[in-house]
């Protein structure tokens, strides 16, 4: 009997749903509220986690500030799955699940240089 379950775990998938459940509850437990909210997670392959955040000011805390204590959280946690580094990078996250980025909310829309929809370097040219 014993057997015939793994098996069928196997080709089902059930393993990879399970350690992919385990890796985003250690991950939800490590970054806790509300960074949490403003992230998701992504694949991980040859052992690199691939995290998209909604800002770069939450991008840099997590990098360059916890990214150490992230790690031993998810390694601790999720041991099914193997992550011997975290790359992070700034992306939209599904409605519903992340804050508006502060930065983007607060800064208002860019002018556009002389109206012309030319680059700099072209402008003096003939033609």
């Amino acid at each position: 009997m014993s057997e015939i379950l793994g098996e069928l775990f196997t080709v089902r998938g059930y393993g990879r749903l399970q350690a992919r459940h385990e890796l985003e509850e250690a991950w939800s437990a490590a970054v806790g509220e509300p960074a949490c909210r403003q992230t998701r997670l992504g694949e991980v392959r040859r052992g690199v986690l691939n995290v998209t955040v909604v800002h770069s000011a939450l991008l840099e805390e997590l990098a360059a500030f916890r990214k150490s204590e992230l790690l031993a959280a998810l390694r601790s946690g999720a041991p099914a799955t193997t992550i011997h580094d975290i790359r992070f990078r700034v992306g939209p996250i599904e409605l519903g699940e992340a804050e508006p980025a502060p930065e983007a909310a607060s800064r208002p829309p860019s002018p556009t240089r002389g109206g012309t929809g030319r680059s700099p370097s072209r402008r003096g040219r003939k033609g």
